[in-house]
């Protein structure tokens, strides 16, 4: 298996980027849909009902599977022989910066119920402030992995 790895390192590698690129893309919009959502519409109208629909795709037909092919694929990456050095800082830092990522994932969705039900406590602002989280883990992570620091 080990091998097999080794042998597809590239295509596993491609796969890991788009993937995190998929994921990326969904982990920026959904905060802001939320802000639109939340300064736009109130609970039951007519906007209230598209706006749902809407972060109810983006969480369930990409941003889920984009999550779970990043993280297939990285621990594909993991377990290639040679790629990772586990003696040094940046793998750990990157894994920090993944599960923080994840965190945030999950966060979204959470908020997302919320707002489906009209309990949600986050405000515009707060959503907007909540965006920047994904920038900075995502500098955070391809420093780690460029740098390799």
């Amino acid at each position: 298996m080990i091998q097999f790895l080794a042998e597809i390192y590239l295509w596993t590698k491609a796969l890991h980027i788009v993937s995190v690129i998929s994921w990326m893309a969904g982990l920026f919009y959904l905060p802001r849909l939320f802000v639109y959502h939340i300064e736009a519409a109130t609970p039951g109208d007519s906007r209230d009902e598209i706006f749902q629909v809407m972060e109810r795709r983006l969480l369930r037909a990409i941003m889920n599977p984009a999550m779970i092919a990043t993280w297939v694929f990285g621990l594909m990456l993991v377990f290639t022989p040679g790629i990772v050095d586990w003696g040094s800082v940046w793998p750990w830092t990157k894994a920090t910066g993944v599960l923080g990522m994840t965190w945030f994932h999950h966060w979204l969705g959470a908020r997302r119920k919320e707002l489906n039900n009209g309990t949600c406590k986050v405000s515009g602002r707060g959503f907007r402030l909540m965006n920047e989280v994904p920038t900075i883990l995502l500098i955070v992570i391809v420093f780690s992995v460029v740098l390799r620091f």
